[in-house]
């Protein structure tokens, strides 16, 4: 009885996830998610009481995934003694975005979904909740290098929030554009060198 339970369950999840994926959440039918995965609608209720319940079902280990990884690597940083942080700068960060890429490429449908066809639910502010989180522990840091001395310019929180989105969007073309391994790798050691480049250069550098 279990075995045909999880096999339902597993083909409601692929049927939806090949749904989402082609329409995106807003355009996906629960109609025809229940007539491809072969199963009644009464059958699907048994699982999920909707269909935002059935994306979440997909979505959230991988939301929960990458978000937990970007934010332990923030704090794990920023709990550092003060004047240790500025030699650990990209440290972290650089572990963080290699992990992040090397998730993204062993579950690249279900994070397509997360960060492209998420309209409509609680997951389409993903991406806008991580630059959020950027840009205070930008700020953070920022405080940080002036109580050490440093000559550090005030930058506006709207500029920071601009590179860090521009910086996490470059990031998540990966999912985009469905790139192998070995390029996403590349392209994003190469985003980040031109973004600490450029803070750098922000920063008096």
């Amino acid at each position: 009885m279990e075995e045909t339970s999880v096999t339902t369950l597993e083909k409601i999840q692929e049927a939806a996830m090949a749904e989402f994926l082609d329409k995106g959440f807003q355009g996906a039918s629960l109609r025809q998610i229940v007539k491809n995965a072969g199963v009644t609608t009464g059958a699907f209720y048994g699982y999920f009481s909707s269909k935002e319940a059935l994306f979440a079902s997909i979505v959230e280990p991988h939301a929960a995934a990458l978000m937990g990884k970007f934010m332990a690597a923030q704090t794990s940083f920023a709990e550092l003694p003060e004047e240790q942080q500025p030699e650990h700068m990209g440290v972290e960060s650089s572990g963080c975005v290699h992990w992040m890429v090397d998730y993204i490429c062993a579950h690249r449908e279900p994070v397509k979904l997360l960060l492209c066809r998420a309209e409509g639910t609680s997951y389409e502010h993903f991406v806008h909740n991580m630059v959020e989180a950027e840009v205070e522990y930008t700020q953070r840091y920022m405080e940080v290098l002036r109580r050490l001395g440093r000559d550090i310019p005030v930058l506006d929180k709207s500029l920071c929030h601009i590179i860090a989105s521009g910086m996490f969007n470059g990031i998540f073309e990966i999912v985009v554009h469905d790139m192998p391994r070995d390029q996403a790798m590349r392209d994003v050691d190469q985003l980040r060198d031109f973004y600490t480049a450029g803070w750098l250069k922000l920063m008096g550098g």
